[in-house]
């Protein structure tokens, strides 16, 4: 197996619209996000999220998170309370993953934990293969190192995957992840590229 590898800046708008597809069919692909470089597949595609896990060595059951190209999309797959929504709206397209219980949709994706990571990224590019929502994570194997250069990318995953996108080396900013499946005690469990205070401002009360 060979990925088929494409160069961000040499993609059409028919080719990005051609890439939708294929990950929404179960294509498993490695592609750059206003973060880090993820690796994912169509929400849907329970076989190929298997891939992904197979993929990653990652536990079965730690959860992917789910990439949605708005909030309107994102309630199909969590419970949006009026402090999520708040966030949402302030922070959305950006580097927020919330936590949030899962819909009946969701909940195959959630891996019987009590919160679905959510983000609805800012990233031109991304946000046009975001016509269907996709299972995502950090393009890396688990435990490892984020990787952010586009010839490591390749090296460890060509052979694994369908599809990589390659940008250039990418700065490894992480999303600030924000659980709200308690609505009246949110945890901050990573402090990324938004401060705890800003977070706080739109909350409205102090993290726990």
């Amino acid at each position: 197996m060979s990925a088929q590898i494409f160069n961000l800046t040499d993609l059409t708008p028919a080719a990005m619209a051609a890439l939708a597809r294929e990950l929404a069919g179960g294509a498993v692909a490695v592609f750059p996000t206003d973060t880090v470089y993820g690796i994912g597949t169509g929400a849907l595609c329970e076989k190929s999220i298997q891939r992904i896990y197979q993929i990653k060595q990652r536990p079965a059951e730690q959860p992917l998170q789910v990439l949605a190209g708005s909030l309107e999309q994102a309630r199909k797959w969590a419970v949006f309370s009026k402090r999520a929504e708040a966030l949402a709206r302030t922070f959305w397209g950006g580097a927020l993953t919330l936590i949030l219980p899962p819909t009946p949709d969701g909940k195959p994706l959630a891996r019987s934990a009590a919160g679905i990571g959510i983000r609805v990224p800012n990233y031109p590019f991304l946000k046009k293969l975001l016509s269907s929502p996709l299972a995502s994570t950090s393009a890396n194997l688990h435990g490892q190192p984020v990787l952010t250069d586009e010839t490591k990318l390749e090296d460890t995953f060509s052979s694994k995957v369908d599809i990589i996108i390659k940008a250039g080396t990418l700065s490894p900013t992480a999303s600030s992840v924000v659980d709200l499946t308690q609505d009246n005690s949110p945890r901050l469990l990573r402090e990324g590229a938004l401060a705890k205070q800003a977070l706080e401002q739109v909350l409205k009360i102090p993290f726990v």
